[in-house]
């Protein structure tokens, strides 16, 4: 079998179904840790790898890499996405007036928080995205997700996990050394992550967690949210499967809503076609939303684009995505 092109000019644009198909066949890892895996390339993850990673801490310099969780958030409704509302359900002024019944004047206050799972930073979970009816490791979609939740790959399998080496790919300021952001509709290649890779310095390899920068996170903070939850965006190439494949990471994250490029690469209709490859075909842990302009920096300032980082998931049983607090250790 020819391995698929990883140049985006090679691309079907009329038949993304082929195209589709063709990666998540080349690519595909089920049973590669046994039928009853739940990790997917979260396996590539060992004990060496993590000594390894702490070995990059040099000032304990912590950067957090979460966005916002606030009703000011980027979500516009789409499929029942809103934005965090956050509730007090007692406060100072009831310990104020004595309304708590507390005995010798202690008061507190409590609160509540309603939110979808992945309207700001957070992970995509393999139980997240199917393909054809079939999740993770060949199993089918309707065994593994019911009404009661993911029963099979929930993200609280993931919860001790994910803490590796992390590698920051500023590709927005590597090819736009002027503005540091890439424009919208941007399809990021094999090659772009090659280069930038190469500009900072890092490799990437077995276990990484790697983060892409595109700077568009930078530019909503800035213009505001816009389009930014589900409109265009700069993002991976459906061609970069194999080289996500090949690298062996661990798991990957981007300052976007949606990871991949968007518009995606096809005239034909489609819709997220990478997640289509990676997820349920590749068992590859994806992040959205992060926030990593102050990493973006702080990696600028020092000249190290590789550091511990800690991105553990809430052990919501069977959910198939957590808010997160991405923090790197520099």
């Amino acid at each position: 079998m020819t391995a698929p092109s990883e140049n985006p000019a090679d691309l079907d644009r009329q038949n993304p179904e082929a195209e589709i198909a063709a990666r998540a066949e080349a690519f595909r890892n089920w049973g590669r840790w046994g039928e009853d895996d739940v990790l997917g390339t979260l396996n590539f993850i060992d004990p060496a790898r993590r000594v390894e990673a702490a070995g990059l801490v040099r000032a304990g310099r912590v950067v957090s890499l979460a966005q916002a969780f606030d009703t000011d958030g980027p979500q516009k409704g789409w499929r029942r996405r809103t934005n965090p509302v956050h509730t007090m359900t007692d406060t100072g002024t009831d310990a104020e007036r004595g309304a708590q019944g507390f005995p010798h004047g202690i008061g507190g206050a409590d609160d509540v928080i309603a939110m979808p799972l992945q309207c700001s930073t957070q992970w995509d979970g393999l139980g997240h995205i199917f393909d054809h009816g079939m999740a993770w490791n060949g199993r089918r979609a309707g065994d593994v997700v019911t009404s009661d939740g993911d029963l099979v790959t929930g993200i609280e399998h993931a919860a001790s996990v994910i803490v590796s080496r992390g590698v920051l790919l500023d590709v927005g300021r590597h090819l736009s050394p002027a503005t540091g952001e890439l424009e919208d509709g941007y399809a990021i290649t094999v090659a772009d992550l090659e280069a930038t890779a190469s500009a900072q310095g890092v490799e990437v390899g077995r276990g990484d967690i790697v983060l892409v920068r595109t700077g568009q996170y930078a530019r909503t903070r800035r213009d505001g949210w816009g389009d930014y939850a589900g409109g265009p965006a700069p993002g991976l190439s459906l061609t970069t499967a194999g080289w996500l494949h090949r690298t062996e990471i661990a798991a990957i994250a981007t300052d976007t809503w949606g990871f991949e490029v968007r518009p995606n690469e096809f005239d034909a209709p489609s819709f997220q076609p990478l997640h289509q490859v990676v997820i349920p075909n590749m068992g590859l842990t994806i992040g959205e939303m992060w926030n990593l302009d102050e990493l973006a920096r702080a990696c600028a300032e020092s000249g190290r684009y590789a550091f511990l980082l800690s991105a553990a998931p809430l052990p919501i049983t069977g959910a198939v995505g957590s808010p997160i607090n991405p923090v790197a250790i520099l």
